[in-house]
């Protein structure tokens, strides 16, 4: 049961990657604590997702990183919803891994679109309709590793450093909107991606976590829940570490 019930009443969000994993958790606390949510998934049609989904959550199939399907999706969910108010981007993939000489062209331009051209994507439609409101709450996943970056993974730093820098670009220019816009840079947490990581990276990550552990998409959840919420009303353009006293700046 929610400690916060009511906190987003009269609320609507939208979560990117909202199928599984952050995406579905903080979908989860903020229809406990009285919002509506909009889905938007590549995979939430399918059966193995589509049954994890809460009740009365408006879903959308999306391919963040095709500009025409978030375009398209923002206007399903305005229509279903009848306002924006939060947007979370939680949409995210590792790429491969593999020293920079040897990274795949083809891979790079994949992790770039989805995680970093895809935030971009949502941010430019669904901005708009916050303007028109008078208000929003914009929460987007980096990574420690956009601050830090992490070996073998160039792509994943490369385009999380960029979610970070559009970040407080975007928090910049809305500040006397209404609208705040931050982000979260996780160290690794328990999380659906990790299935795209080989065990030895998975186990580097962690060996650079003083706490130990890996985090739990529960942590992360209640973090990302307080920057969607109008508790969050004097900070914007800013990064919020959850890193088990990883991050060093």
């Amino acid at each position: 049961m929610s400690m916060f019930p009511g906190r987003f009443a009269g609320r609507t969000a939208v979560i990117t990657g909202g199928a599984s994993g952050l995406g579905l958790l903080a979908s989860k606390r903020i229809i406990e604590e009285g919002g509506r949510v909009s889905l938007w998934d590549l995979n939430v049609s399918a059966p193995e997702a589509s049954q994890k989904l809460p009740p009365g959550a408006h879903a959308v199939q999306v391919d963040v990183s095709n500009h025409g399907n978030v375009a398209a999706a923002a206007r399903q969910s305005k229509d279903a919803l009848g306002k924006i108010d939060i947007l979370i981007n939680c949409a995210g993939i590792t790429g491969a891994t593999a020293p920079v000489q040897d990274y795949a062209v083809e891979s790079w331009l994949q992790v770039m679109n989805v995680n970093l051209n895809g935030t971009f994507y949502c941010c430019r439609e669904v901005v708009p309709l916050m303007i028109a409101g008078g208000y929003g709450r914009i929460v987007n996943i980096a990574s420690v590793a956009g601050k830090e970056g992490n070996p073998k993974a160039s792509a994943y730093s490369a385009s999380k450093a960029g979610v970070i820098g559009l970040t407080k670009s975007l928090g910049k220019e809305l500040a006397t909107s209404g609208i705040l816009v931050n982000c979260v840079t996780p160290a690794t947490f328990e999380s659906p991606i990790l299935d795209q990581l080989p065990q030895s990276q998975i186990d580097y990550m962690r060996s650079r976590i003083p706490m130990g552990r890996l985090g739990g998409a529960a942590e992360c959840a209640a973090l990302v829940c307080w920057l969607a919420s109008e508790e969050c009303s004097f900070s914007t353009a800013a990064t919020f570490d959850i890193s088990g006293g990883r991050t060093t700046y």
